[in-house]
């Protein structure tokens, strides 16, 4: 190095030569003529100008009007002004900087090249063009010429036809176009707006991924989590850990550990402890399954839950295989699919089961249905082995039990079920008590259909179409064989009654360890103590250190 910087800068043409000891001691003054500019080089750069001085002493010149720096056929630097030290070989440019390489194009109104470390560098604002990747503007850049990589710092703005992308740290890498950002940035886009902490972008192929404080807004959905992924050429997105997704419209939230959104088809699909969160009234419901797939347009969105699926608000919990809601229909379904493993539970024993104040209801099919309106609670459909049960509120072992075909429930006002009429093929069993509460006999019967009004959870009264056969017994005389009607199965300990209830079941999970990017990793000092070196060296040559005078003062270590 300390051989190159001795090369002397030699002069290849100037139209006239003068000399003023007084203003410039120790220097030539250069001008161009009609026919062409000044014209010097020192190895491989070559530099034209209107006017120069040259000091040979120091190995220095200052080179003034329309400055045209080449270095090889890879850097094309413009200017109105340049200071060029062939001891440092550092050039300090001012006035209208451009400089070019075959992957981008840098402009500055002050602009630092250090040929020997490769690097270029300006920090009273720049603006960086690549291509197809964009313009990047910020306070301060810097040029790794070798590594093709920028590093831009305080407010840098990267804009090209797909995305606007706002951050405080930003590396990038000319060749590429990938992006990585640190510190507070956003990417925009015409899908989505993403927020992070800590992300990467690929600039060409318009997708990348956030690990730190991220969160994406797909118009009426915010996908949050600690990883997340999108790609804006098919409007898709995903996250791991920790996830949380909002519907901005519908007011509800989506929460696990993994998760796809599909902006165009509007679509979720999450699972890993999987939660869904729906505001209605003046309460909240809360849907539980292994998957959960939310499809549709807002205000008609399908959800599907699928596989251990329970639902919870505060007056109404239920559980079945999965769990179908249509917010169009008003429609709430709870279903076993066809599955036939001998160890699934659900498709080979349990039945779907719902619970509302002290009734448990259970059926090969149960449906919900609300005003899609209001979301009000309406009424409750049963199809197929429609079993209610409820313990009578005094005896320890009593339940009161109704058995039938199909169930149709109507609900109050306060979502309590009020009315119910089992139709076809109906058994009961009723713990029949007086205004007092006192037990006047058990009463079991079938009949043709029933229908019974519900108060607070306790048989209010009840009507019995087209008996068959019945008895009204006294405790003492009840066949004690004939307590429970056949199908009974009472899953008190199935229900939830909190919303933590409905992880219960669930298997531990163990959360994959997110990889995510390295630390940003602040610049280096441009003027770092190997280039001060050059400088101190370059005075010690020269009668006077001209080659650090454009240094700032808060680069000089001083």
């Amino acid at each position: 190095m300390i051989a190159q910087e001795k090369k002397k800068i030699q002069i290849e043409y100037a139209g006239r030569l003068n000399v003023d000891e007084e203003n410039y001691p120790g220097a030539k003054i250069l001008t161009r003529d009609e026919s062409q500019q000044v014209h010097i080089t020192q190895g491989s750069i070559n530099m034209w100008s209107d006017k120069a001085i040259y000091y040979s002493g120091e190995n220095f010149i200052e080179a003034y009007g329309n400055v045209v720096l080449i270095q090889g056929d890879t850097i094309h630097m413009t200017s109105k002004y340049i200071e060029y030290s062939g001891f440092t070989q550092l050039a300090f440019a001012s006035g209208d900087v451009v400089l070019r390489d075959p992957n981008s194009t840098i402009s500055s109104d002050t602009l630092y090249f250090d040929r020997v470390k490769q690097q270029a560098f300006y920090k009273n604002k720049g603006k960086v063009v690549k291509d197809t990747s964009g313009t990047i503007t910020s306070k301060v850049g810097r040029y790794y010429m070798q590594q093709k990589k920028y590093q831009f710092v305080d407010d840098v703005v990267l804009v090209n036809k797909d995305a606007t992308i706002n951050s405080e740290y930003f590396d990038f890498y000319s060749d590429t176009g990938f992006a990585y950002l640190f510190g507070p940035s956003t990417i925009t886009t015409t899908e989505s707006k993403t927020y992070t902490e800590k992300g990467f972008y690929d600039t060409k192929k318009r997708n990348g991924y956030a690990v730190k404080n991220s969160k994406i807004n797909y118009n009426n959905r915010i996908i949050e989590g600690d990883s997340l992924y999108f790609d804006d050429n098919i409007k898709f997105a995903s996250a791991t850990n920790n996830i949380k997704v909002t519907d901005t419209i519908n007011q509800s939230i989506a929460k696990g550990h993994y998760a796809e959104v599909y902006k165009a088809k509007d679509s979720l699909f999450i699972t890993k402890r999987a939660l869904i969160v729906t505001k209605q009234e003046n309460d909240s419901i809360y849907m539980h399954a292994d998957k959960i797939m939310m499809t549709g347009k807002p205000k008609n969105r399908i959800v599907r839950a699928y596989y251990n699926a329970k639902i919870y608000k505060t007056d109404l919990s239920g559980k079945a295989d999965s769990i179908h809601s249509n917010q169009q229909t008003g429609i709430t379904q709870l279903i076993n699919l066809s599955r036939f493993s001998s160890s699934d539970k659900f498709s080979t024993k349990r039945r779907p089961i719902l619970w509302n104040i002290a009734n448990q209801m259970t059926g090969d099919t149960i449906h919900l249905i609300s005003n899609p309106e209001t979301e009000k609670l309406d009424s409750l459909l049963v199809f197929n082995n429609a079993f209610i049960i409820s313990k009578d509120s005094i005896s320890k072992d009593g339940f009161n039990q109704i058995f039938g075909i199909r169930l149709k429930g109507l609900f109050n006002d306060e979502n309590k079920l009020r009315q119910v009429d089992i139709i076809k093929n109906a058994e009961s069993i009723f713990y029949a008590r007086n205004d007092k509460q006192e037990l006047i006999g058990i009463d079991k019967a079938k009949s043709g259909s029933i229908s019974i009004l519900f108060s607070e959870g306790d048989i209010e009264e009840y009507t019995r179409y087209n008996q068959i056969d019945g008895n009204l017994y006294p405790e003492s005389k009840y066949p004690k064989n004939e307590n429970r009607l056949k199908g009974f199965d009472w899953r008190e300990d199935e229900r939830p009654l909190s919303v933590e209830d409905l992880f219960k079941e669930d298997e531990p999970l163990v959360l994959p360890i997110i990889k995510g990017l390295e630390d940003y990793i602040p610049q280096d000092r441009f003027f770092d103590d190997e280039l001060l070196e050059r400088i101190k060296l370059a005075g010690k040559i020269g009668i006077e250190n001209k080659a650090g005078r454009n240094i700032p003062d808060d680069e000089k270590g001083i």
